[in-house]
């Protein structure tokens, strides 16, 4: 661990409440570790439920301070956040390695990505707004209708560790490009690049209280979601979590990403020596652990046998290790709970009579590592199949026709993305006809995503869509003026 990761320079190891950082908590503390060697990076302070009151009241009060601000200003604030996560790309991406343990290419991804983010967010806040309505004709006649969009108040933002920088500024540059205060809740996994944003906040001159970032146990996270002063609920993470905190959140807007077991199609007619190699590192980059991860794969008979066999190379060539090596795609499981669980789980299709054609095995227990594992022979009631496994495990079955993979990507509770391999533009048609999912991805795997465009799910895979336009569509609501 180098040492201007911990510098005070880059994050406190502090809540930022009110423009304050505190070091005072409830006692407890959230220790956050190096995922793969283990070391102690940071131990911050649990907040107490009067320190959410603090926060959650001094966001409510700077809501006129945002209100008065133009989009001008809010727009360049977000340039200048762009330029501080610049020039600090290189320290992000090894505090994002060291923290989620993602390997180290893929962490400069995410910074590159999230440059992206609040630059796009600064375009929208200047061109963002409402639109004529028509409306001279009928009783109409003679008036003119328009509408402006207005800031919904108090945002309470919770977000995972699989990208602790970038599914944070996903929330946080859409409210500022609209004028919404924040409160954030990061993953305790991995909340130090949460923290280090807080203090970028402090540097672009973003209004005391407009933005807050405390680290806390259920109850006070809870009080959060609850709290009438908060307008809107923006989740992302498990759909158990994330349906529960909808049920209990009152009145408020919500906006839910909540994951899935994404699917892959290989149609007759296709490279698929390529599509082996794009599936293989789609269904185990970062450990298989984002929400649009390759974890179904559906290839038609005509094509079966020789795709198993290439996809079975492609599995067996991936890089497992240390995060911090450039070679490696298979990183360290994030907890060891969640490791014995991917390992449970492959264990129990094996013992159900699931084949394993790579992996299947631990590679390094000690440090979390699991392999890059391909099933076959899966039924649809197995967890490797039904659930999110979020790990690096793929099923690949062999479907008769293309309306059979079309069922049965459907054939689950969660809708998020599909990837679709064919060059038969009547296939691409019918599947975005028929598909159940909120994107599909044409001759890509499913966690292809570009920071604008419109993100998100259907069925148990949530409700309401990201990226950057669409997100300020969330967080705001159009008020219509007649004259």
């Amino acid at each position: 661990m180098t040492d201007t990761l911990t510098a005070p320079r880059l994050f406190r190891p502090h809540n930022l409440i009110n423009g304050t950082w505190s070091s005072a908590g409830d006692g407890s503390f959230n220790t956050v570790v190096d995922k793969y060697h283990g070391t102690v990076l940071a131990r911050l302070p649990n907040a107490t439920e009067a320190q959410m009151e603090e926060a959650i009241a001094a966001a409510y009060a700077s809501r006129e301070v945002l209100r008065k601000m133009s989009a001008g200003e809010r727009s360049a604030k977000l340039e200048g956040l762009a330029t501080l996560i610049a020039e600090h790309g290189d320290e992000l991406a090894q505090l994002i390695v060291q923290e989620g343990g993602k390997p180290i290419g893929y962490a400069k991804t995410e910074i590159a990505r999230c440059i992206t983010t609040v630059r796009t967010a600064a375009a929208e806040a200047l061109r963002f707004g409402g639109e004529v309505v028509p409306m001279d004709h009928g009783a109409g006649t003679g008036r003119t209708a328009i509408t402006k969009r207005f800031p919904v108040g108090v945002v309470a933002a919770i977000t995972p560790f699989n990208f602790p920088l970038n599914l944070v500024l996903h929330k946080v540059a859409p409210a500022m490009a609209v004028g919404c205060p924040v409160v954030l809740k990061p993953a305790p996994q991995a909340p130090l690049c949460a923290l280090v944003l807080g203090g970028f906040m402090e540097r672009i001159g973003w209004p005391k209280g407009a933005f807050n970032v405390l680290m806390c146990g259920v109850p006070v996270a809870e009080k959060l979601v609850r709290d009438e002063r908060v307008a809107m609920l923006s989740f992302t993470g498990s759909d158990k979590v994330g349906w529960h905190l909808k049920s209990i959140c009152g009145k408020k807007k919500v906006a839910l990403e909540l994951g899935g077991n994404a699917s892959v199609i290989v149609d007759e007619g296709t490279d698929l020596v390529a599509i082996a190699k794009s599936v293989a590192m789609g269904a185990n980059l970062y450990a298989g652990q984002t929400c649009i991860s390759t974890q179904r794969i559906y290839a038609l008979k005509s094509v079966f046998s020789r795709f198993r066999d290439l996809l079975v190379k492609e599995f067996e060539l991936l890089g497992s290790g240390d995060p911090g090596d450039a070679g490696v795609s298979v990183g360290p499981i994030i907890d060891k709970g969640h490791f014995e669980r991917i390992s449970s789980w492959v264990d129990e299709a094996v013992k159900g009579g699931a084949k394993v054609l790579a992996g299947g095995k631990v590679i390094d227990a000690a440090h979390n590592v699991y392999a890059a594992t391909l099933l076959t022979g899966t039924k649809n009631t197995m967890k490797v199949n039904c659930a999110e496994v979020f790990g690096p495990v793929a099923v690949l079955e062999e479907v008769a026709d293309f309306g059979e993979a079309l069922a049965a990507v459907n054939d689950s509770a969660y809708g998020l993305q599909a990837g679709v391999f064919t060059n038969n533009i009547a296939h691409m048609k019918r599947a975005h006809d028929e598909l159940e999912v909120g994107g599909i991805i044409i001759n890509n795997v499913p966690g292809f995503r570009i920071d604008p465009m419109p993100y998100g799910g259907v069925k148990d895979s949530g409700l309401g869509r990201e990226g950057l336009r669409y997100a300020m569509e969330e967080m705001t609501e159009p008020r219509l003026l007649v004259y």
